[in-house]
């Protein structure tokens, strides 16, 4: 089966890009961690007793899941990575258009939210930048209050048409820059192919996340923003700008053409980025009331409460990129 299966791909038109010896280390290393994790997981409710580490599980068993996920669209190619994002983007903005408040003539604006989804990605598939870039904060953003107009809906106009058009951004268009990357033209200078661009992205703004937590809980005693998100405090946020910022200073010429000056910026403010998504989601997530926007993901919370940071990250890193390097 395993032999035949590229083979039909072939004779389809579909054949799975090389992957770069870079991107299997960098993968290799991603599933040690979280052998160690799985590891944790299983030997820390024998050594302490008493101790519920049930959310540790749990967050281990998805971050296998969510692994697993990637790196195969990653490995398959861009096509794949489109679908999979693709399916994100689907997930995440109908956990927001469930979270905020909506009334029953706003179905005509929901399903039409849902519709940005194909078709932004579908100028994706046709590698239409220009049309990409306009298509969601230019188009979709006078063409949805122009339809709630258009049906009489008046009630908080002003406040559910951005409402709206903030989730189609959030959830969608910042998140198609991903799969964007994978787009970029072989010819141009990748240590890594187009898939190390995303692995680069992906891994930082996770360590990123991760990092800011351990910090936060070491060492964390001064709020940040308190009234936002009460947790996150500046040993964390400074403890994981230093961690990340190392990481994509030690592992960024691996896989992404920076050196010098470009790699220096990227890993100062990519980690900045991160922090932003996760703070401005908090503060939707508390204007609305709520901790998690759904439960699709155990020990994680909704799917969009795990992409957060890449709403903040991804349309920098990649228009960083962009400035620097793939322009040329």
């Amino acid at each position: 089966m395993s032999a035949t299966f590229p083979l039909r791909l072939h004779l389809l038109g579909y054949a799975a890009p090389p992957i770069a010896s870079p991107l299997v280390w960098g993968l290799a290393g991603v599933l040690a961690l979280l052998t160690l994790g799985a590891l944790a997981a299983l030997i820390l409710p024998l050594a302490r007793r008493g101790h519920d580490y049930t959310n540790l599980r749990q967050r281990v068993i998805s971050w296998w899941v969510m692994v697993a996920l990637l790196s195969a669209a990653l490995a398959l190619g861009w096509q794949a990575t489109l679908v999979l994002f693709a399916a994100i983007s689907f997930v995440a903005l109908r956990e927001f258009l469930s979270l905020a408040p909506a009334h029953r003539e706003d179905r005509l604006i929901i399903l039409a939210s849902y519709l940005v989804v194909p078709i932004s990605y579908a100028w994706i598939a046709l590698n239409e930048y220009g049309i990409y870039l306009v298509f969601i904060p230019v188009w979709v953003f006078l063409i949805t209050p122009f339809l709630m107009a258009l049906i009489g809906q008046t009630r908080n106009y002003l406040q559910r048409a951005a409402g709206f058009h903030w989730g189609e951004v959030a959830c969608v268009y910042t998140i198609g820059f991903v799969v964007f990357l994978m787009r970029t033209p072989a010819h141009l200078p990748m240590p890594a192919g187009p898939a190390g661009l995303v692995f680069l992205l992906l891994v930082a703004t996770e360590a990123n996340d991760v990092a800011q937590y351990v910090w936060g809980k070491l060492f964390g005693r001064h709020k940040i923003v308190p009234k936002v998100s009460p947790n996150k405090t500046w040993e964390g946020f400074l403890g994981g700008w230093a961690t990340t910022a190392a990481l994509i200073w030690l592992i960024g010429p691996i896989y992404a053409p920076l050196s010098g000056v470009s790699l220096a910026i990227m890993a100062l403010v990519l980690p900045v980025a991160g922090f932003a998504g996760d703070v401005t989601m908090s503060a939707v997530k508390r204007d609305i009331g709520v901790k998690d926007t759904s439960r699709l993901i155990p020990g994680h919370g909704g799917l969009l409460d795990r992409i957060d940071s890449l709403t903040f990250t991804a349309p920098l890193y990649f228009h960083l990129m962009t400035f620097f390097v793939l322009h040329r």
